[in-house]
């Protein structure tokens, strides 16, 4: 196995943000049975510490390629193409205006423990997070705009951080 190889090649899978994820999953289960430190719990040393890299290594891939906005982010640095992630001050008015709106109604159904509202929320995100998804797989996969697609992961970067705040804003409706 070669260390340099990208994710993708890693799990014989080719580079776009469509991906079988069951055929992930296997090939996933499939490395870390040749790889798991366990294997080599008798092994000399330097075996012992190729194993422990090698499954780091595989684990770090596999979470990269299962988690969609990871992926889209590893697919544009394979491309050589910097998300801009520093520089989401450039972002659309009108997708900050949005997303303002969309914190205050978190904000608010927090304040009044609105358990009901913050899953309607939460729910309505995950739908647009989907559509965001959609959206990369043409501009990845079909188009190869990575500038276009870039966009689209410094936006879907705010609102997964925002379903993340869903989440925790559940949780403390829960208490």
């Amino acid at each position: 196995m070669d260390f340099t190889t990208d994710h993708f090649s890693l799990f014989e899978l080719p580079p776009a943000f469509r991906i079988d994820a069951a055929l992930l999953d296997g090939r996933y289960l499939e490395m870390q049975s040749r790889v798991h430190p366990d294997r080599f719990a008798s092994a000399g040393e330097a075996d012992r510490r190729l194993s422990l890299q090698w499954a780091t290594r595989v684990n770090e891939a596999y979470q990269t390629l299962k988690n969609p906005l990871s992926r889209a982010r590893y697919l544009l640095q394979l491309a050589a193409h910097d998300v801009g992630s520093e520089n989401n001050a450039a972002m659309p008015a009108d997708f900050l205006v949005e997303q303002m709106a969309w914190r205050e109604a978190v904000a608010e159904a927090r304040a009044a423990r609105e358990h009901h509202e913050l899953e309607h929320l939460h729910h309505r995100l995950q739908r647009e997070i989907r559509e965001r998804h959609d959206e990369l797989a043409v501009l990845l996969d079909d188009r190869r705009d990575f500038e276009q697609a870039a966009d689209r992961v410094r936006r879907l970067m705010f609102i997964e951080k925002l379903l993340i705040e869903i989440d925790d804003a559940m949780v403390a409706c829960e208490e």
